[in-house]
């Protein structure tokens, strides 16, 4: 499986991050440890909502998606 997440920052909670991943709880935990450089400097991270993709470019296209603006519009009144 194929996951699109969307995490939120714990200290800043107007900032979200949106990834794909295989292993959702594996990223995340990359993500709070530093080793993700975009994040890093807005840890701690929770997960806001995942979702499952059995096809790797249907997950992708949706992670791109996400990242527009209406993307983004669509998240924040949705998801």
């Amino acid at each position: 499986m194929h996951f699109v997440y969307i995490l939120n920052s714990i200290d800043y909670s107007e900032r979200f991050y949106v990834g794909l991943t295989e292993n959702v709880e594996e990223r995340l935990h990359a993500h709070n440890i530093g080793q993700v450089p975009h994040t890093s400097k807005f840890a701690p991270w929770k997960i806001k909502t995942f979702i499952a993709f059995e096809n790797k470019e249907q997950a992708a296209n949706f992670e791109q998606y996400l990242k527009t603006s209406s993307g983004r519009v669509f998240c924040k009144k949705r998801l």
